[in-house]
C-alpha cells in the first residue's frame, strides 16, 4: 500500500508550484469583425461561501474559542477600516473561530485565507490556520497553513480544506504555537471551485472491461460530486485508501473509529459495489501503542510482548472485520511484509522482530473466524520483480502448506509507461497459478514519469500516448488470465488526486483532474483503440488569425473524417509557451496551465460524417506563440490540418 493522499482540488490543478492555475469569469464575446456567434457562457469560477472584512463593525460571526475577547477594531486593518482583534489570550489554542458547519458541502475541496498581524509590542509567532471538526462528541483538529507573523505588517495565512464526512461541529480557526500576545485578523474568505461534470455519454468501464470487475481506491471525499459520479458510472468495487487502516479505526487502544470507513461501505453498498478492505496489518500507520510494553515501554522481543502484541490483533481484527461482517468480502489482511534483501525474504518490521512469522498466522486465522466467507489477501508491491516474486511465493507456499486461510495474493502495480514489460508482469501472475489462489491488480496506477529526475511542467502528449498503450497491455494481459485475476482496482480516481504527486505532477489514472476520459480509458474501453468508433478519426485544422504584441485570434475547425456521426465533441490540446485563452466563441472553453479543453455549444455539437465544426478565441502569450501540434477528440489523437 503506498500512502493515499488527498490533494486540494486548487492544489491539484498547479503542474508547477510556483504556477497557480485558478478558473476565471469572462464574458464570452467575438472580437470585432467576427463572424455572429453563439451567446457567450462564462466559465466556472470561484463561490465565494464566506467574505468577512469586518468594515461593518461587528465580528461578523467569529466568536473566541476560550475566556478571550474577540471584537471589531478599527486600530489596524488590512483593507478598508475594519478588523478583528483578539485580546486577553492566556493560552495559545485561544483566538477567533468561525462555525461552517451549515455552510460547507461535503467532497468539495475549500480554499481558506485571511490575513493576520500581531499587536503593537509583540515579539511576534507562527500563526496557524487550523480545522476542528467534531464527531460523536470527539474533535480531531488539522493544520490548513501556518505563518511567521509580527506586528510590522500583515500575512496571509491560507490552507484547504475538504470535508469528507458529516459532523456536528466544524470550524476554522486561528491560533499560534508558542506565545499568548494578542493579534489581529481581517479580509476571511472561504471559497471552492465548483467540479467540472462527468463525460456522460461515453461508455462505461464496468460494461466495456470483460473477465473482471474495474474498482478504485477512495477516501470519504471521492465519493461527492462529480468524483461520486465517476464511481458511480465506472466502478463495481471500492477500495478504503486510508479509513481501515489500523491509525484511522483504533488510534487508541479499545477506542474504535469508523467515521471515514462507514460513508465508504455505505455508498458502495447503495450502488451496489463490492468492497476491498484495506488494511488490516501494515508496518506503516500503526500507532505507537501499538507495540508498546505493559509497563508503558518500547517493546522488546519477549514471550510476554509477543503475546500482548497478538492478544492486541485479535482484538482489533474482531473488531474491524466483526462491523462490516458479509458488507466487505474481501480484505487485504497484511500488506508489505516481504523484503527480499533479507535471507529469508520477510520484512523486519516491529510486528516480526516481536511476534515472527505468528502474526501473519495469526491476522489471517482470526480474520478467518469473524468472516468466514470474506476472500483474504496477502498484499505487496514490485512482485513483477523476480526476488520479490519469489520470496512472496515462497511465503504464501509455506503458510498455505500449515492450513493458513491465504485465499489470494494481491499485486499492487504501481508501473510506469516503460516498466514492467508485459512479459514481466506475466511471469508475476504464472508464478501463482499453481498455487491456486485468486491474484487481484490492487493498487494500480501507471506514471508518466520513468525515472525520479524527469519533471515536466503538463503531460507530454506522446507520454499520454505511451500510457495508453501501456494500460492497454496491462489490462488485455489481465484478460488472459482472467480465471485468476478476479478484480483490478486503479490506485485513485481521476488525476488530480494521487499519492504520485511528490515534488511534481504526475497522471498517474485514467481520467484526468477535470474527471475527462484520457487516451488510456479509451485504450482500455476500445479494442480498436486508437483507430475505434469513440472517434475513428478527426483532422483539425488550427490557425492564427491575427496577431499583435502579447495577444492573438486564434480559430480551429473540427472535422470528423470517420463513417460515423459524433454526437457532442470535445476538443483538446496543450499550449507549449504559456500562451492563456481569454476570450471564445461558438464553444466553451477551459485551461489548466498548457492544457486547453473546448467543449462544443448545443447547437454545434453533433459532427455527422465529414461534417465540421469551427470555434474562435482570443488569447495571450508573451515570447513565442507557437501553435500547439497535437489534438484529441472526445480523448482519441487527431491529426493536425
Amino acid at each position: 500500500m503506498r500512502a493515499f493522499p488527498r490533494l486540494s482540488r486548487w492544489r491539484a490543478a498547479l503542474w508547477t508550484v510556483l504556477c497557480a492555475t485558478v478558473p476565471v469569469a469572462v464574458a464570452l464575446v467575438a472580437p470585432p469583425g467576427a463572424a455572429s456567434a453563439e451567446p457567450a457562457t462564462v466559465s466556472e469560477e470561484p463561490v465565494t461561501v464566506v467574505s468577512a472584512d469586518f468594515e461593518d463593525g461587528t465580528t461578523q460571526g467569529w466568536a473566541a474559542r476560550g475566556a478571550e475577547t474577540v471584537a471589531a477594531s478599527s486600530e489596524v486593518a488590512h483593507g478598508g477600516t475594519g478588523s478583528l482583534a483578539v485580546t486577553g489570550r492566556t493560552d495559545t489554542w485561544q483566538g477567533p473561530t468561525l462555525n461552517v458547519g451549515e455552510l460547507l458541502s461535503l467532497g468539495a475541496e475549500y480554499q481558506v485565507s485571511l490575513w493576520v498581524r500581531s499587536a503593537e509590542g509583540s515579539a511576534g509567532d507562527t500563526v496557524r490556520l487550523s480545522a476542528e471538526r467534531r464527531i460523536d462528541g470527539r474533535s480531531t483538529y488539522q493544520t490548513l497553513g501556518s505563518a511567521q507573523v509580527t506586528s510590522g505588517g500583515w500575512v496571509e495565512l491560507s490552507g484547504a480544506y475538504t470535508p469528507s464526512t458529516e459532523a456536528e461541529y466544524l470550524a476554522f480557526y486561528v491560533e499560534t504555537a508558542s506565545v499568548t500576545d494578542g493579534f489581529f485578523i481581517d479580509d476571511a474568505v472561504v471559497s471552492y471551485v465548483p467540479d467540472p461534470p462527468i463525460e456522460t455519454d461515453i461508455p462505461s468501464l464496468r460494461d466495456a472491461v470483460a473477465g473482471f470487475p474495474v474498482g478504485a481506491g477512495v477516501l470519504p471525499a471521492d465519493l461527492y460530486g462529480s468524483s461520486g459520479d465517476l464511481l458511480v458510472k465506472h466502478y463495481e468495487s471500492l477500495t478504503t485508501g486510508n479509513a481501515l487502516k489500523w491509525d484511522a479505526t483504533e488510534p487508541v487502544e479499545g477506542d474504535f473509529r469508523f467515521t471515514d470507513a462507514d460513508p465508504i461501505v455505505d455508498f458502495a453498498t447503495e450502488h451496489g459495489m463490492a468492497v476491498r478492505g484495506h488494511t488490516l496489518v501494515w508496518h506503516n500507520q500503526t500507532p505507537e501503542w501499538v507495540f508498546t510494553d505493559a509497563a508503558g515501554g518500547p517493546m522488546t522481543p519477549t514471550p510476554e510482548n509477543k503475546e500482548l502484541l497478538l492478544d492486541r490483533l485479535e482484538a482489533h481484527i474482531r473488531a474491524v472485520v466483526g462491523r462490516y461482517g458479509d458488507r466487505i468480502q474481501v480484505w487485504d489482511v497484511v500488506n508489505e511484509v516481504i523484503d527480499e534483501s533479507q535471507p529469508d525474504g520477510l520484512r523486519r518490521s516491529s510486528w516480526y522482530e516481536i511476534a515472527g512469522l505468528d502474526y501473519i498466522r495469526t491476522a489471517f486465522r482470526v480474520a478467518h473466524d469473524v468472516a468466514p466467507d470474506a476472500r483474504l489477501f496477502i498484499n505487496d508491491y514490485n512482485t513483477n520483480v523476480p526476488a520479490k516474486r519469489d520470496a512472496l511465493l515462497d511465503l504464501v507456499s509455506q503458510l498455505r502448506a500449515e492450513g493458513v486461510p491465504v485465499h489470494g495474493v494481491g499485486h499492487q502495480m504501481h508501473i510506469n509507461v516503460e516498466w514492467p514489460s508485459v512479459a514481466e508482469a506475466e511471469a508475476m501472475l504464472q508464478t501463482f497459478v499453481p498455487l491456486g489462489v485468486e491474484q487481484q491488480i490492487t493498487e494500480m496506477d501507471l506514471s508518466i514519469y520513468t525515472n525520479a529526475d524527469e519533471s515536466f511542467p503538463a503531460p507530454p502528449e506522446e507520454r499520454l500516448l505511451a500510457q495508453a498503450e501501456q494500460y492497454r497491455a496491462m489490462f488485455q494481459l489481465f484478460g488472459r488470465y482472467a480465471d485468476e485475476v478476479t478484480s483490478v482496482t486503479l490506485w485513485g480516481v481521476q488525476d488530480g488526486d494521487t499519492w504520485l504527486d511528490v515534488g511534481r505532477k504526475d497522471a498517474p489514472l485514467l481520467f484526468d483532474a477535470e474527471f475527462r476520459a484520457k487516451s488510456a480509458f479509451w485504450a482500455v474501453v476500445d479494442p480498436d483503440w486508437p483507430n475505434g468508433p469513440e472517434p475513428a478519426g478527426c483532422v483539425v485544422e488550427y490557425r492564427v488569425v491575427r496577431e499583435w504584441p502579447g495577444g492573438f485570434e486564434g480559430r480551429a475547425t473540427v472535422t470528423n473524417t470517420s463513417a460515423e456521426p459524433v454526437d457532442g465533441w470535445s476538443l483538446a490540446w496543450t499550449f507549449a509557451q504559456g500562451q492563456r485563452l481569454n476570450q471564445w466563441w461558438n464553444g466553451t472553453a477551459s485551461q489548466s496551465g498548457g492544457a486547453v479543453t473546448v467543449a462544443s455549444a448545443e447547437w454545434n455539437g453533433r459532427l455527422a460524417a465529414g461534417g465540421s465544426a469551427t470555434f474562435g478565441f482570443l488569447g495571450t502569450w508573451a515570447g513565442a506563440n507557437p501553435s500547439p501540434v497535437s489534438f484529441t477528440l472526445n480523448g482519441s489523437s487527431c491529426a493536425a490540418g
